[in-house]
């Protein structure tokens, strides 16, 4: 089955708020408060990312003001305490990601790397853009009818040729029902549909087979 046709750059935000490493801790905390943004990446030169200033980057002045770290591990947020400037405060090298990743890769490196929005990056490192979590939610705001014609499509046509089966979407969670006797591509049609981009959940109502 072909890949998602689903990117980044289909979700993500093409007009980045950004800073330069000159902006100074209040400028940052504006910024965000402003445009109601978490992080904001750093720039150097004609645009190139550098590092990302996030509210956590932020926090240790305010969590330090009157105590010093008590754990070895708190060190490194201490230091942020007497940052001033955006160079300073800055996580880097910055968690990027390409416009032509899949949106499944930026939602796993937001999870692995516990962020909130990822610099969206071209081959240069250049900024084009920010995608967030909440970007990556778009693609269940796909309409039923169209998740419909895309696995008739992509997954009925390719994994099941010749074989008669119903479905219907409803609400994003696709049923899929009718005569299967080879119970082997139960979970391949259940896995190729959970595939598709927008789908909530799939439910099986096979005859002749174990649903999955």
């Amino acid at each position: 089955m072909p890949a998602s046709r689903y990117t980044v750059s289909d979700v993500m935000t093409h007009t980045a708020i950004a800073i330069g490493r000159e902006a100074s801790y209040k400028e940052i905390v504006e910024l965000m408060h402003q445009w109601k943004v978490s992080a904001v990446p750093v720039l150097e030169g004609e645009g190139r990312v550098i590092g990302v200033v996030s509210e956590a980057d932020l926090l240790p002045k305010e969590e330090f003001r009157r105590t010093d770290p008590a754990l070895p591990e708190q060190l490194k947020e201490a230091s942020k305490a007497g940052a001033v400037l955006a160079e300073e405060l800055m996580s880097s090298p910055a968690i990027t990601v390409h416009p032509d990743a899949p949106v499944t890769e930026a939602a796993r490196i937001m999870a692995r790397k516990h962020v909130k929005r990822l610099p969206v990056v071209n081959a240069l490192g250049m900024l084009e853009g920010v995608v967030s979590r909440s970007d990556l939610l778009k693609v269940f705001l796909r309409p039923d009818g169209e998740l419909g014609e895309e696995i008739r499509q992509t997954v009925l046509t390719e994994l099941a040729p010749g074989v008669t089966l119903d479905f219907a979407v409803q609400d994003g969670v696709v049923t899929l029902r009718g005569p299967l006797s080879d119970r082997a591509l139960v979970p391949l049609l259940a896995r190729a549909i959970r595939a598709v981009e927008g789908v909530v959940d799939v439910r099986m109502e096979l005859e002749g087979a174990i649903a999955a």
